[in-house]
Order: C-alpha cells, then sequence, then structure tokens
C-alpha cells in the first residue's frame, strides 16, 4: 500500500485492512556480539560507544549484557579442574545411610543409659534394690 491509498483510507475512516508481520526479536551470532565489543572497547573518543549504539540498532544494556557473558564465559573457562572428572562410587550413598544410622543408634543408646542410671538412683531412694542378675561368664 503506498502513501496515497493510506491517506485515503484513513481519510474515508474505514481501517486499513492491510495486516503488519509480527514483530520478532532479534538473534545476535557469536562473531556479530565479538565484533561489537571490540569496537566498543576500542571505542576511546567521547561519544564513541553511543555512535556505534545507534549506528547498530542495540542499547547499552544489551552491550552490558554481552560483556557480563564474555566475562562469564572466560571466568569458566579458566576455572575448569584438570584431570578426570571424579567417578560416583555406588556404596558413597550407603555407606552415608548407614553412618547416619549408627549416629541415631548411639544417641538412642546413651538415652537409655541414662534412664537406668535414674531408675537405679530412684530404686536405691524408695528402698527397693533391684534384683541382682547373674553373672554370665564367671561363678
Amino acid at each position: 500500500m503506498n502513501e496515497r491509498q493510506k491517506a485515503t483510507s484513513s481519510a474515508s475512516g474505514s481501517p486499513d485492512p492491510e495486516v503488519t508481520p509480527k514483530a520478532r526479536r532479534r538473534n545476535f551470532s557469536a562473531a556479530y556480539k565479538k565484533k561489537i565489543l571490540t569496537e566498543a572497547d576500542s571505542a576511546a573518543s567521547s561519544g564513541g560507544i553511543g555512535e556505534l549504539l545507534r549506528r547498530e540498532g542495540i542499547y547499552s544494556s544489551t552491550l552490558t549484557r554481552w560483556r557480563r557473558e564474555r566475562d562469564a564465559a572466560l571466568e569458566s573457562a579458566f576455572s575448569q579442574k584438570r584431570g578426570p572428572a571424579p567417578k560416583h562410587n555406588p556404596l558413597t550413598a550407603e555407606n552415608d545411610k548407614l553412618r547416619r544410622q549408627n549416629q541415631r543408634l548411639q544417641e538412642d543408646l546413651r538415652k537409655a543409659e541414662i534412664i537406668i542410671e535414674v531408675q537405679k538412683k530412684l530404686s536405691l531412694l524408695l528402698g527397693r534394690p533391684l534384683p541382682s542378675l547373674p553373672d554370665s561368664g564367671n561363678s
């Protein structure tokens, strides 16, 4: 539709029948991002970065996000440990479970021993001695 048709359709009061295409998000390649970041880093003059942003049609927040992505990629590349990845031992989970169970049972045993000691002292205070247990090993 040319300018004359737009003017006549808006003058007649009828809506424009032309369907506008749906806006699509821009996708930038890694090479493009690298090129723009290099240009932005080398733009030392005042207003150089602003000129670059206007020319390319990108926002300063986009440039900031790209810089963060670049720094994070460099950080992760240099922080990787060398050598083979540690192998997962299937017995580790079972070992941890048994350790927790052992600690719980030791705590239960400690509580039972405290209760038995309290019962012995209470029995002595009330004058009712506990029956003696038979010796199992020595006679």
